[in-house]
């Protein structure tokens, strides 16, 4: 009967290393030490009684399910009517897998090793093999008790210290405790990760990067001298007006472009197109080449102020306007000379208020 029963308990055993799915844990790798008291039923074949022994185990945490154990046991046997006792002196190197690692921790195990036979005034040396279920329960994060129960094959070859076998059968039952090394191993702590801060989008409309008065939203011209007089568009306008179809410089203007002048002094790096515009009277080509005289007129006179080499020239006609061409004084203000400075002429010629 006892035999059916450590069949079973093998079973079990070899069951408990079967793969099963667990969580992710944190790995107690911790060394441990693992003293222990035993009771021992042997079968029938050692013609004994019951006994009971101890021992020691030194074991190492590898991971989440297994740990690998050195252990040493003493045990002894009272022996029935004239047959003798037992001591029993060996030790084991086991495997425990844990199913899963918690407060109570269940686990199978298995262990081969060798143990030293004392019965009636003789002794030998076999082997043995054990296979087991048991349990911890974690009192403290460095104390457990533990528990199992083991079926152990012992072989002992030629000894004959049983009349009959060299093979013997036993279940064992251990009770102890566990001491691991050092702190248990804490789970770190994730912080989650702070949301990219929002991008702050400029807004034009608050911004004036040259300094003309115009937000950026609303300056057709970005590059604009600051203190220079501009249009409603943030564009440099030379305050020179000129009569329908004509391109002479009136003296009442002479100021101005020496105002204009000065300015240009202070930056003599500056690439400046001088634009010509006209009103929308007469034909297109007409009035392109006009307006074309028109700034040639006003470089002249800056350069003979200036005798800067970045002045250029070009003609619009009046596809730029300024002003209302339905009016005589929209119109007048559409026959002007604007300054566009870093020769970024104004694209493409479509009309348009600037």
């Amino acid at each position: 009967m006892l035999k059916k029963h450590l069949l079973a308990l093998v079973a079990l055993a070899i069951t408990g290393f079967l793969p099963m799915a667990q969580a992710d844990k944190v790995v107690d790798d911790r060394f441990y030490v693992a003293p222990f008291g035993t009771f021992i039923q042997p079968g029938g074949d050692r013609k004994s009684d019951n006994g009971w022994g101890g021992g020691m185990g030194i074991g190492k945490m590898i991971d989440e399910h297994f740990n690998v154990e050195m252990r040493g046991f003493y045990q002894g046997l009272e022996g029935q009517g004239q047959n003798g006792s037992w001591d029993l002196t060996g030790g084991t190197a086991d495997v425990q897998y844990f199913i899963m690692r918690d407060t109570f921790s269940p686990y199978t195990v298995l262990g081969l090793g060798a143990i030293n036979s004392s019965h009636n005034g003789d002794s030998g040396v076999g082997f043995i093999g054990e296979a087991g279920a048991g349990f911890t329960y974690e009192l403290h994060d460095n104390f457990l008790i533990r528990s199992d129960v083991r079926y152990r094959y012992n072989q002992n070859f030629n000894a004959n210290l049983q009349p009959g076998t060299n093979e013997f059968h036993d279940m064992v039952v251990n009770l102890g405790f566990v001491i691991p090394f050092g702190p248990k191993p804490v789970a770190p702590v994730e912080v989650a990760e702070a949301p990219p801060a929002p991008v702050a989008i400029a807004d034009c409309s608050t911004m004036d990067d040259d300094n003309d008065g115009v937000n950026n939203c609303d300056d057709l011209c970005p590059n604009t001298i600051s203190g220079s007089k501009v249009s409603i568009k943030g564009c440099w306008i030379v305050d020179v007006k000129f009569d329908n179809d004509k391109d002479v410089i009136k003296p009442e203007y002479f100021q101005n472009l020496d105002s204009v002048a000065e300015i240009i002094k202070t930056h003599p790096d500056m690439i400046i197109e001088i634009q010509g515009h006209t009103s929308k009277t007469g034909g297109f080509k007409h009035n392109m080449k006009l307006s074309e005289r028109r700034a040639t007129a006003v470089k002249n006179y800056l350069f003979s102020q200036t005798q800067s080499p970045n002045l250029t020239t070009r003609g619009y006609g009046w596809t730029q306007p300024i002003d209302t061409n339905d009016t005589e004084e929209g119109r007048a203000n559409n026959r002007r000379v604007q300054l566009e400075v870093n020769g970024e002429p104004q694209q493409p010629l479509n009309p348009q208020l600037r």
